[in-house]
């Protein structure tokens, strides 16, 4: 099953790929599903990603393929009764279409969204690529993957170059590291603390300074599920 968002992004894609054969880019895909923001994109895109309807071309910038199209299926009745609230539901008639492929050798591929500051907060990018991950790393739920830029979490073990696994959730407990999208641009890798209505993101270096926001200021996009480390 889809939810209405989803459905309405994968025909959004199939019908630019048929004109085209170009993705669309995630500004055009924000400004289509009118979402305030590319992270609601990038959230409906990993959805699409998991349930086999899409896959990212890796080492492509903006490419997409389509692997079960929208139209393959119908919501029935039931479909609708079992979700009476938020998104209506799509479903996709299963039989149809090949079931998604098991990971090979235990081994799965999860989106590289772009690099994440351990430092002061820079822009995540939109990563088109990959990253293949041993399935003994991730536990259950959605991940991402994020490349680590900087040194304020060395005493945590998160160095610069580093690869974050990343649970995908909107709540944390205060002292995991989480991914903090700051003021809706920014995202960065910090520990979380709350303190008076405020938010705090701590460092895992003295020589950085913790960083305070608003409440509204900060919204929690993931928690830290493992590291990835390349020696060269």
């Amino acid at each position: 099953m889809l939810t209405r968002k989803q459905h309405e992004l994968l025909r959004f894609i199939q019908v630019r790929l048929d004109e085209s054969g170009i993705s669309p880019s995630f500004e055009e895909m924000k400004e289509a599903l009118d979402l305030k923001s590319k992270s609601g994109v990038h959230r409906l895109i990993s959805a699409l990603e998991e349930r086999g309807f899409i896959r990212r071309l890796p080492n492509r910038a903006r490419a997409l393929e389509v692997l079960r199209r929208a139209d393959e299926g119908a919501a029935s009745p039931a479909d609708v009764a079992a979700k009476n609230a938020g998104d209506n539901v799509v479903s996709i008639d299963s039989a149809r279409t090949p079931a998604r492929p098991e990971p090979a050798a235990g081994v799965i591929e999860l989106p590289l969204h772009g690099r994440i500051a351990a430092g002061v907060p820079i822009e995540a990018l939109e990563g088109q690529s990959s990253l293949p991950v041993p399935a003994a790393l991730l536990g259950t739920g959605e991940h991402y993957a994020l490349e680590v830029s900087g040194d304020s979490m060395v005493d945590a073990g998160i160095l610069d170059g580093d690869f974050a696994l990343v649970k995908r959730t909107s709540s944390a407990r205060d002292g995991e590291i989480v991914v903090a999208l700051v003021r809706g641009e920014e995202a960065t890798l910090k520990y979380l603390r709350r303190e008076n209505g405020m938010v705090r993101l701590d460092p895992a270096n003295a020589a950085y300074e913790p960083q305070i926001y608003g409440a509204d200021e900060v919204e929690v996009q993931g928690k830290l599920a493992g590291l990835l480390r390349r020696y060269h």
